[in-house]
């Protein structure tokens, strides 16, 4: 099967995030289809963006055709990013006839976050006469109008939902890496009868990388050796991840030795260093972030790992976060304060959940597994071990997802 899959930030272990299409792009590969992906040059989430002469050039990474649009840089969202994606979909309009053309697709995909992507999609499919998937990451318009306060009437909010209307009325199947995103498809008036989910994963490494020994894991050596409980979030500090609940829990936890450790970077990560100076938190510590291939030794320090989300009611659609998954590989217990309609921790039996956004309970939860036993530790972190192999691997969502597409 020739699959071309349209997602606008699209990255790989070369250049960083996005990495979800690059893992389905490369089990595809190795189960013996050929796979383009189409992205934008420039991404404000790669750590390493490619780079390129013409308006369009090829490169093959790992045996997936990448399909790089020159697009101008920018920071943040606004007229900067807009001029960005605008730049990319007139492209994708322009050649979208070479590019079907030249590719000869069975399968498209539109998976970028927001769905303005669904019509060069449309477009490629429909020439090629092949299958078209939707594939839904944060659901959009909704996300902007929920978290952002925008109103429906925005001429921006109208334009992304009249193109997500369209990605549910013309798409053969519609893929959700939320688990009742479904339920968000039958409020806007359309049938379910093609939907699918398949979730984030993890990848599994056979081959044991030995990277250089970071700041940040020194550091958290150090405090091992002293003799610190260390509860961890790791990744993006940002408003949606309730990192403030975390430090009102560490300010009610000064008593124990315990230390609560932040290690990444985020728009409102000197926010944070400021809350927590001036409401004199002394027992948390702000750590830089590591290399992908340290981060399993980072959690592998840590004794208790936290994850939280804002209360929203955008997350009664499912949620599906990365960072889960990866605690739940590094087989370390985890303290899960988000409100949702899905909830893998409770289901694998690896942790405590608690309410968004509630410090006492997270205090509460926290003490609860200090407490337990070694034995009781390592069975809670076994269990969400067993728990992603068995439902998070990228193998087995790979095929579930060509699957959808045949």
């Amino acid at each position: 099967m020739n699959i071309l899959l349209i997602n606008h930030y699209a990255g790989s272990d070369y250049h960083g995030m996005e990495f979800r299409p690059y893992y389905m792009a490369r089990e595809w590969v190795n189960m013996g289809h050929n796979v383009t992906i189409i992205g934008a040059d420039f991404s404000h989430l790669r750590k390493k963006n490619p780079k390129i002469e013409d308006s369009i050039q090829e490169e093959i990474i790992d045996g997936i055709t990448y399909v790089w649009v020159k697009t101008p840089e920018y920071k943040g969202n606004g007229i900067g990013r807009i001029k960005n994606i605008s730049t990319f979909m007139y492209k994708l309009r322009m050649n979208y006839k070479k590019l079907a053309d030249k590719y000869k697709p069975n399968a498209v995909i539109a998976s970028s976050t927001y769905p303005l992507d669904i019509y060069p999609a449309y477009r490629i499919a429909k020439r090629c006469n092949a299958k078209l998937c939707f594939e839904i990451h944060d659901l959009w318009p909704l996300t902007p109008m929920e978290i952002g306060g925008y109103s429906e009437k925005n001429p921006a909010i109208v334009l992304l939902q009249r193109a997500e209307d369209f990605a549910f009325k013309n798409s053969d199947r519609v893929v959700s890496i939320l688990p009742n995103a479904d339920r968000h498809i039958k409020e806007r008036g359309f049938n379910t009868d093609n939907y699918v989910h398949v979730p984030n994963g993890i990848i599994i490494d056979s081959e044991k990388k030995t990277p250089q020994i970071e700041n940040s894991i020194e550091r958290l050596q150090e405090l091992k050796n002293q003799g610190y409980f260390l509860i961890g979030y790791t990744g993006n500090h940002s408003p949606a991840n309730s990192l403030n609940t975390m430090l009102d829990a560490a300010k009610k936890t000064e008593d124990e030795k315990i230390k609560y450790i932040l290690v990444g970077n985020g728009n409102i990560k000197d926010e944070l260093i400021d809350y927590a100076k001036s409401n004199n938190i002394t027992n948390v510590e702000f750590l830089d972030p590591v290399l992908k291939d340290n981060m399993e030794n980072v959690l592998r320090l840590l004794d208790i790992c936290y994850i939280g989300l804002r209360k929203e009611k955008l997350f009664m659609y499912g949620v599906s976060p990365n960072k889960l998954f990866d605690y739940m590989l590094a087989s370390r217990p985890i303290i899960y304060s988000i409100e949702a309609s899905n909830d893998p921790v409770t289901d694998a039996q690896c942790g405590i959940s608690v309410p968004a956004e509630d410090s006492n309970a997270v205090v509460e939860a926290a003490l609860k597994i200090k407490n337990l036993s070694e034995e009781d530790k390592i069975i809670m972190g076994q269990n969400g071990h067993e728990y992603v192999l068995k439902n998070h691997t990228y193998h087995g969502l790979a095929e579930k997802f060509l699957n959808a597409l045949k």
